[in-house]
């Protein structure tokens, strides 16, 4: 019988695009390419990863089998593409030094949170990194924030400050190691070190500044911690006294503080967590998690006056687990700024802009090259959705159907992001925040820069909002060189959530929040669009009432009720006998009918963030709110989950333009039942069972006239869960396949992925 015969060698040459770099993939492809007595070698290129594989054909095929299979657990594979290569005759396999290109295609990972085996480590006493709070391997750690241009190699990243000691050397140089490669690789000998300082910013001499700043927190202090992202400020949990004073201090006077605690099983003391909030809690992004608060908690009251929720997050990186270690319930970590002001993260910025905040300041020396927030995200109508979409998941790209030119959407002026376009990827920013000071300009300047540079996109057209006097607009104006694309905002929200449902439409798109410019000169907010990428019809809308003293308006809901009870009854200035009176005296109410009378500052708002606004404001639950859309969510706060009632409805179809749906027949409802005793949870559940009624009818009304079936839901008022659960259950049992927001939130988050597709269309077409 003839010797078997070795199957001749083969070539092959692949490129992988995604985020394949800094996660541990060259060393990955190096194992994997042993396992398979492979020869060849792999580099890092400006467009991904690319490797020349040479052996028997079987085992290239297994090997290629494999890849996705087996991948690192940070890594996307996006593409791979492969050619035949002639062979080189390699003797092994090797990771080459990265081939610089004029291309730069690859894809970023986001900062995730330190993983089991370098905590295992940084808690084991005999462990060189023991109690190192910069620990971290190619499984994890800081990537984005501390990037400042591709292809990742050390000499790009923050970390070229600090040259590795022998034994990290040898870590990152041995292809067995966990570190192999792994460009934020450091220790206590060679790597970024945590110093505590007083309020004056002077360091003080302490052994474990860690330890010491934990004391400094169980004792009342407010300390600000430098994390990955920027600054937080972190104060005990259970002080009441303590997160009273931060409030104070930093101007936060009710909003929610997000809390951090050690583990799962310190939350569930806390809040109920469903398997799918569990879930996301523990993932690597580790966002903010809104959860139903328990009936009895430790937590300060002053935590979350007035909500049902508490927003948690487990610790990310290994200083959170550090400070954590000291036992606490759970810290207060919000983010270290006065409000309004993006977070500080640089140390002397710190000093500068905290002083009169943070009582101590615990900081390091690694930079942070981009500041990111926290994400943000809540269990909604059955589906995980973001309301701020940051730390964790940026510059991971959403995938869209087509591709699009390179487009740079500016965003809104609120709860700003940017988004840019290259091929089928939309690279949406962290959160930037709302554009009203000088920080946060600068802020969304860098961030464009930031981001062209490190993903190479130079854009073809800018896309912003009509509103000519966004800074993001003006912004877009003074890129002369480029065509800009005006796109109305409520447009924009219904484009964003057809593009990360990968549809053309048309749509039916219900666009609900609390202001936007419309092409008529009014402020939109209650809109039935017929809408494609190429443009809308305005189908539906509210009816248009005033804002009496236009941003007043927003800021005191007790105008907008009076508004709505004096445009509905012949007499709504007489509010004696309801809970709205307690809000406003007989001279404000009489300033307010003059107003109106004369339309003196009053803009006409066709609203639904409005409209909830009175409602809150009649039942006596809100005159005057201390952020944005507070009203709104203490309202759906108390509705009752028992009344399944709701008030009659109707619309007006005689316009030749849109169909008008009146308040007049809801707001007349509401005040009856006030008169007659009703309870406001009770009014609050048969308004929200309105709502819904009331817009699955007009859907149903539309689909007769156009055909279409299909329904996008956006805007911030449907960040509301019992608006946003109802409509979609309601809908589907019309037969309506409904899209909404999974991937970037549905308020003003969102609005730059819209603009950018929209963009896009209208000028290629």
């Amino acid at each position: 019988m003839p010797p078997a015969t070795t199957p001749p060698p083969t070539a092959i040459r692949l490129e992988i695009n995604g985020i394949v770099q800094g996660v541990g993939f060259r060393p990955f492809i190096y194992g994997l390419a042993g396992r398979y007595g492979l020869t060849g070698e792999v580099a890092n290129t400006a467009t991904g990863v690319s490797l020349r594989l040479e052996g028997p054909a079987d085992q290239i095929q297994s090997f290629i089998d494999d890849l996705p299979r087996r991948k690192p657990p940070l890594a996307q594979i996006v593409e791979i593409s492969r050619t035949q290569a002639p062979l080189s005759g390699f003797t092994a396999f090797s990771i080459v030094k990265s081939q610089a290109s004029t291309t730069r295609a690859t894809l970023i990972s986001p900062d995730v949170m330190v993983c089991e085996d370098c905590l295992a480590e940084m808690r084991d006493p005999a462990d060189r990194r023991y109690r190192y709070p910069f620990i971290n391997c190619t499984n994890c750690g800081p990537r984005y924030t501390i990037i400042d241009d591709i292809p990742y190699d050390r000499p790009k990243t923050s970390m070229r400050h600090f040259t590795m000691c022998p034994d990290c050397q040898a870590e990152y140089d041995d292809p067995n190691n966990r570190r192999f490669h792994a460009q934020p690789n450091a220790c206590p000998v060679c790597g970024p070190q945590v110093t505590l300082c007083n309020g004056r910013g002077i360091p003080i001499d302490t052994d474990d500044p860690i330890a010491a700043a934990a004391r400094r927190i169980r004792a009342g202090r407010i300390v600000a911690v430098k994390g990955l992202g920027g600054f937080h400020l972190a104060v005990d949990a259970v002080n009441e006294a303590a997160v009273v004073r931060l409030r104070r201090r930093k101007h936060r006077e009710e909003k929610p503080l997000a809390l951090m605690c050690a583990s799962i099983e310190h939350i569930r003391a806390l809040a109920r967590i469903t398997p799918e909030e569990e879930k996301v809690l523990v993932s690597i992004q580790r966002p903010i998690v809104l959860l139903e608060k328990n009936a009895a908690t430790p937590i300060a009251a002053s935590v979350a006056p007035k909500s049902r929720t508490f927003g948690i997050m487990l610790p990310y990186t290994p200083l959170h687990h550090l400070l954590l270690d000291a036992g606490f319930t759970a810290l207060v970590m919000t983010s270290a700024n006065l409000s309004e002001e993006p977070i500080a993260i640089d140390n002397q910025e710190a000093f500068g802009r905290l002083r009169d905040i943070a009582d101590d300041f615990l900081i390091h020396d690694r930079d942070i090259y981009l500041r990111s927030d926290d994400s943000i995200v809540r269990h909604s109508a059955g589906q995980m959705r973001p309301l701020r979409r940051s730390r964790g998941y940026v510059p991971v790209p959403v995938f869209l159907k087509d591709e699009l030119p390179p487009v740079l959407a500016c965003g809104a002026e609120l709860k700003n992001t940017v988004c840019l376009t290259r091929g089928r990827q939309a690279f949406v920013s962290q959160h930037i925040g709302d554009l009203e000071n000088r920080a946060t300009d600068d802020f969304f300047r860098l961030t464009i820069d930031h981001l062209k540079r490190i993903l190479d996109i130079t854009p073809q057209i800018v896309a912003c909002d009509l509103h000519p006097d966004y800074l993001s607009t003006q912004y877009a104006r003074e890129t002369t060189d480029l065509p800009v694309v005006e796109v109305q905002h409520h447009h924009a929200h219904i484009a964003a959530c057809m593009a990360e449902n990968k549809t053309h439409g048309p749509v039916i798109g219900l666009a609900f929040d609390g202001t936007g410019l419309g092409t008529d000169g009014t402020i939109w907010g209650g809109e039935v669009l017929v809408a494609d990428y190429q443009g809308f019809t305005r189908a539906a809308h509210l009816e248009a009432v005033p804002m009496p003293g236009s941003a007043a308006a927003i800021r005191e809901p007790w105008r907008m009720a009076l508004a709505h009870l004096m445009a509905t009854v012949d007499d709504g200035s007489d509010i004696t006998d309801l809970p709205l009176g307690r809000f406003a005296d007989a001279r404000q109410i009489q300033i307010i009918h003059q107003m109106m009378a004369k339309t003196i500052n009053c803009p006409l708002t066709s609203s639904l963030g409005r409209l909830f606004d009175a409602v809150a404001a009649m039942v006596g639950l809100r005159g005057q709110v201390a952020f944005e859309g507070q009203a709104a969510i203490e309202l759906e706060a108390i509705a009752d989950n028992a009344e399944t009632g709701t008030y009659d409805f109707s619309w007006d179809e005689t316009g030749k333009d849109a169909i008008i749906i009146p308040c007049s027949p809801l707001i007349r409802a509401v005040i009856k039942d006030l008169r007659g005793g009703q309870s406001p949870a009770t009014i609050s559940a048969r308004f929200h069972n309105t709502l819904v009624a009331l817009f699955d009818a007009l859907c149903r009304q539309l689909r007769n006239r156009t055909g279409i079936d299909q329904v996008a839901l956006s805007g911030g008022v449907f960040q509301n869960d019992r608006l946003l659960s109802g409509l979609c259950t309601a809908l589907a049992k019309s037969g309506f396949q409904v899209l909404t927001h999974r991937l970037v939130p549905a308020n003003d988050g969102g609005i730059s992925l819209g603009q950018a597709v929209i963009a896009a269309t209208t000028t290629k077409r």
